[in-house]
């Protein structure tokens, strides 16, 4: 945002906007404390607004940083809805990393994960990443007109033969044809995070996000059962290209209201009787672009109406349409059991779950390490807690559904054990 953009939101009624930063190395999930991070304005990156260090965790403090007004960002075709910010990063023994673009909304906590990598394994001296305009402002091109449920092979073979929520999604960063386009490994909550804050703006009416979010994981997941693209010879599970599935930007920034309501719903998407693939829900901005699908600004209308996700998804997608839920998560040592776990819960789970934390504390040592004896004591919920702080969930102590998946995608990151080939 430059600075006549400033002076104008400054008349506008300036807002303000959170912004959380964490850093971790690239190889392992080890977080990197001590960084130095130097924030400016994107168009005046010479002029330094802050600087900040992250403690044993790799996190800085959440600053909060000047935005345009609300309202912006509640209306098509007004200017600019978010602030532009460079964020550089810089650590002992770590290539320094530059983002250009982070985008700030008002009311809202953005979050930027970096990943450091350390200067032996560095190919470049610096990693620089650019994040381009959101797509309801910036200029994509449309997508590219799908039918919603993918004709199967009738030969006996079966694609999959139920949906299962992978761990990874492979991302070509291009149109599929596009062979120099490089290829991300990308943990899937962090991939539908990232599509969310992409493609729709967090200030939006929570039901208007959560429909929004259902439409995206149906997508993906059809993407994923179908094995849409491996099946056509590419080695790839979806692109970033908006003409042909839905935009992905590597490096950008997400919201923490977006990150908690996927890692509360990660396991859903959208289904019409007798059809057991995810349904392919195609859906548009609904002002410069109109397709047969979901309106994201008639979304947000409707969300400001009071409907709530599913009458939303129904609007757009028909009465039939229901949420589904898939009964297996790859790529995680122990499904949720079912229920919470809080002071006074045991047997096996429990047990489990300690033997996380306290591996995960060896990483992270703000996260107290607690005795695995299968009892979830005060213990055992002040180090839950602790964890659901550093990684951005509510700090009830309480293991729910959320916190236990994130529990097992960390475990995963700091044991090593589902790296990707």
């Amino acid at each position: 945002m430059d600075q006549k953009a400033i002076k104008s939101a400054q008349t506008e009624g300036e807002m303000t906007g959170g912004l959380q930063i964490n850093v971790t190395s690239d190889i392992g999930l080890i977080p990197i404390q001590n960084a130095t991070i130097t924030i400016s304005y994107t168009g005046t990156p010479e002029t330094v607004l802050e600087r900040l260090e992250t403690d044993s965790s790799g996190q800085a403090q959440e600053i909060q940083l000047s935005a345009p007004p609300i309202s912006y960002s509640l209306t098509p075709e007004s200017p600019m809805p978010y602030s532009e910010y460079n964020v550089t990063v810089e650590a002992p023994g770590y290539e320094p990393v530059m983002v250009s673009g982070v985008e700030v909304l008002p009311d809202v906590t953005a979050v930027q994960n970096i990943q450091m990598t350390p200067t032996e394994t560095a190919q470049n001296e610096e990693e620089f990443i650019f994040i381009p305009d959101h797509t309801l402002y910036g200029d994509y091109p449309p997508k590219i007109p799908e039918d919603e449920i993918k004709p199967m092979d009738e030969s006996g073979e079966i694609v999959l033969s139920r949906v299962v929520i992978p761990e990874y999604v492979v991302v070509h960063d291009g149109v599929p044809s596009d062979g120099s386009a490089p290829n991300y490994y990308v943990n899937y909550k962090e991939y539908i995070k990232n599509v969310a804050s992409s493609e729709i703006y967090a200030t939006w009416p929570e039901s208007s996000i959560y429909a929004n979010v259902l439409a995206i994981m149906s997508f993906t997941l059809n993407r994923v059962y179908t094995e849409w693209y491996r099946n056509q010879g590419y080695n790839f599970t979806i692109t970033s290209s908006t003409a042909y599935d839905q935009k992905w930007i590597h490096g950008r920034n997400t919201y923490e209201n977006i990150d908690r309501l996927v890692d509360s719903i990660f396991t859903n998407f959208l289904s019409r009787p007798g059809v057991r693939q995810p349904i392919f829900t195609s859906y548009c901005d609904g002002q410069r672009v109109t397709c047969d699908g979901l309106s994201q600004w008639g979304s947000k209308y409707l969300g400001d109406e009071g409907y709530s996700a599913i009458e939303i998804i129904r609007y757009y997608y028909g009465s039939d349409m229901y949420i589904n839920t898939a009964t297996s998560v790859a790529g995680v040592p122990s499904s949720w059991p079912g229920y919470n776990l809080t002071i006074g819960s045991s047997g096996d789970k429990v047990r489990q779950l300690q033997q996380q934390i306290n591996r995960i504390a060896q990483n992270y040592p703000a996260i107290p390490r607690v005795t695995a004896d299968g009892v979830y004591g005060s213990e055992t919920a002040e180090a839950v807690r602790i964890f659901q702080g550093v990684f951005g969930l509510p700090q009830t102590g309480i293991t729910d559904f959320p916190t236990w998946y994130e529990i097992s995608r960390v475990y995963v990151g700091v044991s090593r054990i589902a790296e990707p080939s």
